[in-house]
């Protein structure tokens, strides 16, 4: 066998390698142009080393691009759009405060973590509902 038949197939391995090793969906697509030059080389045998050099670069930026713009552009809906968003997931709850608000700045306990809060003034010990988040403070109101 060809030696550049083995050299693009080895990079084209090299590159899915990394890219199972590394997820973040780049080295694919630079593997799969990896790979479309290592079947041009093995269908055509007699393509000048500068020539598939170049076919790499080209294959490897359309495929990124084919990506960029078909496989990215579909939004996917998450069955737990606030996952990672904690303090969204407050919202609606009732607790009680662990100090009281004082000057419109307050500190409740929720769950295994303490929470500035921000609302009217109210003595520790009161009810309150999370109507809103800003930042890390949740904004409550009297329950």
């Amino acid at each position: 066998m060809r030696w550049e038949v083995v050299a693009w197939g080895a990079l084209a391995l090299v590159l899915f390698a990394a890219e199972a090793l590394a997820p973040g969906a780049f080295m694919l697509w630079i593997g799969i142009g990896a790979a479309a030059v290592f079947v041009l080389v093995a269908v055509f045998a007699d393509i000048p080393l500068l020539w598939q050099v170049v076919a790499f670069v080209v294959l490897s930026v359309v495929s990124i691009q084919c990506y960029r713009r078909w496989g990215r552009s579909h939004d996917r809906q998450s069955d737990q759009p606030l996952l990672n968003r904690r303090a969204e997931q407050l919202i609606g709850r009732v607790v009680v405060l662990d100090q009281g608000i004082v000057a419109g700045k307050g500190r409740a306990k929720i769950d295994d973590a303490f929470w500035v809060v921000a609302g009217p003034d109210l003595p520790a010990g009161s009810p309150v509902r999370v109507v809103a988040v800003e930042g890390m403070t949740l904004k409550v109101q009297q329950a």
